[in-house]
């Protein structure tokens, strides 16, 4: 039984809590939050204590692995000092929103020796690792081209567009680690496209709500990103990889499979799964299971501290491939 302490107590902390008080492998032994009122109802809801301090989280003999889903402007703290306190660690993306600091954090960390997965739920998801064992088997031979497609519901309100770190570091981060995943190589040139075609304020902000990258791998398969921070329909998550001798595709998710047909519509079928936390539900357990292996069988965590930084760096390029009008060309270590 891994004993956990978990930072962050917001939405996606919250649903964090759930899961691991959900999983027969582990239990939640503390919660912090800068907010006590926040880590106070988590605690109350799984019968756990509320710490007031970073510090007591880190310090207790009763917590063996912490869970990071705080602001992000907190996770090279905290995973700095959660890897000096001898925990296994599990930290949402991105690591920072500043690759300086976060090579500085990988430095600091290195002689500890840290079990550090990084929070890309999507490697995790049924149906994308699926894809990607077909492509790593050659089921359709040389992959060409990959398609990924990301729209949100709807856009965030704007204080959280102010420290979110933009639409490439923030949300599409998930879709550069993803291609990364699927590809099974590091993309060598990236070009990108946007606009601000959702919400004038998210402009105002000095940030994009729509946009495209491109990118090519050595290899020369391309893939194509296209994200919007709206998507009227529900929650829009697919992917197409397309090869020599075929084709592999993830389509969205839904409530159920049934097909409606009546004198007012035809094959009509459920909306999309809302957002994040319900189509990656499955997702997001799998992702701890992967973790609770690391520190009980020793096996290497699926997704590293290291992918979270070429992630990173690939969300860089875009911007700087965005605000120059050239593409960017990568040489990796």
């Amino acid at each position: 039984m891994v004993r956990f302490g978990l930072f962050g107590c917001g939405r996606i902390g919250r649903m964090h809590a759930d899961t691991i008080a959900a999983h027969p492998r582990a239990e939640l032994r503390m919660v912090y939050d800068v907010v006590p009122a926040a880590a106070e109802a988590v605690a109350g809801r799984h019968g756990c204590v509320a710490a007031t301090e970073v510090d007591q989280l880190l310090e207790s003999g009763e917590v063996d692995a912490v869970l990071i889903a705080s602001s992000t402007d907190t996770h090279v703290d905290l995973i700095t000092r959660s890897a000096k306190a001898g925990k296994a660690i599990l930290c949402e993306k991105p690591i920072d929103l500043d690759i300086a600091r976060v090579d500085a954090c990988r430095d600091e960390i290195a002689p500890h020796k840290p079990i550090l997965q990084l929070g890309f739920n999507r490697r995790f998801d049924p149906s994308f690792k699926a894809v990607q064992a077909g492509l790593a088997q050659g089921e359709i031979g040389k992959l060409e081209l990959l398609v990924i497609t990301s729209r949100d519901p709807g856009p965030p309100p704007a204080a959280y567009i102010k420290v979110s770190g933009g639409l490439f570091r923030d949300m599409m981060i998930h879709d550069f680690d993803l291609a990364r995943f699927m590809l099974g190589e590091d993309p060598v040139a990236v070009s990108a496209m946007a606009s601000v075609l959702v919400e004038p304020e998210i402009g105002r902000l000095g940030d994009v709500d729509s946009a495209m990258v491109t990118m090519k791998a050595a290899s020369g398969a391309l893939v194509h990103i296209n994200c919007s921070r709206r998507a009227v329909y529900g929650y829009d998550q697919r992917l197409e990889a397309f090869g020599e001798r075929g084709m592999l595709q993830v389509d969205n998710r839904r409530a159920t499979t049934v097909r409606r047909y009546a004198a007012d519509g035809t094959d009509t079928r459920d909306s999309l799964l809302d957002f994040f936390i319900e189509r990656y539900a499955e997702a997001y357990t799998a992702e701890l299971d992967a973790f609770i292996d690391a520190i009980e069988k020793g096996t290497p965590v699926p997704v590293g501290f290291e992918d979270g930084r070429r992630a990173l760096i690939l969300a860089d390029a875009a911007l700087q491939a965005l605000k120059t009008g050239t593409t960017i060309d990568l040489k990796w270590e």
